[in-house]
């Protein structure tokens, strides 16, 4: 009987490990992505902002300006020029303010992007406040086309006095599912 319990032994362990490791994978996977979001949103960790519009009044701080630097980043499969019409402005607290980016389309047929942002320092995340942006939907491009993509921002009075610099960045991405929202 000695004999066999080894067998079953190990049998019993690779059973286990296997199990481990499905369940790991399925924790990694389906429950860590939604967690991970959530935090996000919570903290505005990952330079996190609002993905849908915001609604502001304007109350402005004078006495302060703020530098806010604009950044486009093409993924690098995606085949688009995209760059910042001004690579920065100096804007005051609690007044609204407008930027726009240029996108071209460098591909021989009709594609779908969608712009995803980025803000930094994670203390300017909350208080930088979209109010209209071209983020919020996936944009189509015709072959060629080239596109004038809005933002509307205000920074909130709020911001900590410390931050005196934010830095807007914006990823392009091709969307594989060709989808886009007609709420233009």
């Amino acid at each position: 009987m000695n004999d066999h319990q080894p067998k079953l032994s190990n049998r019993a362990l690779t059973a286990r490990l296997l199990i481990f490791a499905v369940g790991m994978f399925a924790f990694g996977f389906l429950v860590l992505p939604p967690l991970y979001e959530v935090f996000c949103d919570i903290t505005g960790f990952g330079g996190r902002t609002n993905t849908t519009a915001a609604t502001a009044a304007e109350n402005p701080d004078e006495s302060r300006t703020v530098r806010i630097e604009f950044m486009a980043v093409v993924n690098s499969s995606a085949p688009w020029e995209f760059v910042p019409d001004a690579d920065s402005m100096e804007v005051q607290p609690g007044r609204m303010y407008f930027a726009t980016f240029s996108a071209t389309s460098r591909a021989a047929e009709t594609l779908v992007a969608q712009a995803v942002p980025s803000v930094s320092p994670v203390a300017a995340n909350q208080h930088f406040k979209k109010i209209e942006c071209f983020c919020f939907t996936s944009q189509e491009f015709a072959a060629g086309e080239t596109r004038s993509l809005p933002l509307q921002f205000i920074v909130d009075p709020d911001l900590p006095d410390y931050v005196d610099t934010i830095t807007l960045s914006y990823t392009l991405f091709k969307t594989e599912n060709n989808y886009v929202s007609r709420a233009r």
